[in-house]
């Protein structure tokens, strides 16, 4: 009697374990529910950041980034709008200061400097050694990011007309809505040439560097990276915003090509 009430006992222990080990899935998904942190970022960033991405959220299972990769100053409009974001990583001081003045960020520093270069298709035999060969009949279309949103376009502006052929050029030019669409016309062929970001042209094998532009054409070209006052998240954003000042991000973003200040 007594081996029959004790393997009774040991049945009945056997299916509570069972039953404890089958939680549904989604009480188990809503126990490891993650905190969301939304980048908006600026293009050209979009190699070092998902590197440095991958190995955040393997540090820390908790968090999912998700990155709203484009233009700085169309990411600053729609912060500016209302948009969901926790962090801003823009390619301009000026989009940056826009929304500093506008009481919409509040940690922020300079993380990063970057180039203005031409490129051209890998498999161009054009020799430039000044942007003003640009008004040449070998070049008939040229690849420009918009001014008015793209810090690259703005840059690119500023050194055509620090030549004074901006207003001769106004027939060739194409324009982009970030600089991975300049690099993109240039890649297919359908720009004979581009002004991209040095990082930008870096990442393809379909382009080449043509020309560096003189640091003196155009302002610096500064990266710098803020914390979204109206963050729902704000202890996360700011683990986040200190990681990619560590040495570890930092020798990924000069990987790819960037400066540090």
């Amino acid at each position: 009697m007594f081996k029959k009430w004790a393997t009774g006992l040991l049945a009945i222990a056997i299916l509570l374990a069972v039953g404890l080990t089958s939680v549904p899935q989604g009480n188990v998904e809503a126990a490891t529910k993650k905190t969301e942190i939304i980048v908006s970022a600026a293009a050209s960033l979009q190699d070092s950041l998902d590197k440095i991405a991958v190995l955040y959220e393997k540090q820390h299972p908790d968090i999912d980034l998700v990155f709203n990769y484009g233009a700085s100053g169309t990411l600053q409009k729609q912060i500016e709008q209302g948009a969901p974001a926790d962090l801003f990583f823009s390619a301009g001081d000026k989009q940056m200061n826009a929304l500093v003045d506008a009481g919409l960020i509040a940690d922020h520093k300079m993380l990063l400097k970057n180039q203005l270069v031409l490129v051209v298709p890998s498999e161009s035999k054009s020799k430039i050694t000044t942007i003003t060969q640009l008004t040449d009949k070998t070049f008939k279309k040229v690849a420009v990011g918009q001014p008015e949103s793209v810090p690259a376009g703005q840059y690119a502006q500023q050194s055509l007309t620090t030549k004074k052929v901006w207003d001769t050029l106004q027939s060739k030019l194409i324009f982009a809505k970030d600089v991975r669409a300049v690099l993109s016309y240039v890649e297919t062929g359908n720009a004979d040439a581009g002004f991209v970001y040095k990082t930008d042209a870096l990442t393809s094998n379909k382009v080449k560097i043509a020309l560096t532009i003189g640091s003196y054409a155009h302002k610096a070209i500064n990266y710098p990276a803020g914390v979204v006052k109206d963050t729902k998240n704000l202890s996360a954003a700011k683990a986040f915003y200190s990681y990619v000042q560590t040495k570890t991000a930092s020798d990924i973003f000069t990987s790819y090509g960037f400066l540090l200040p």
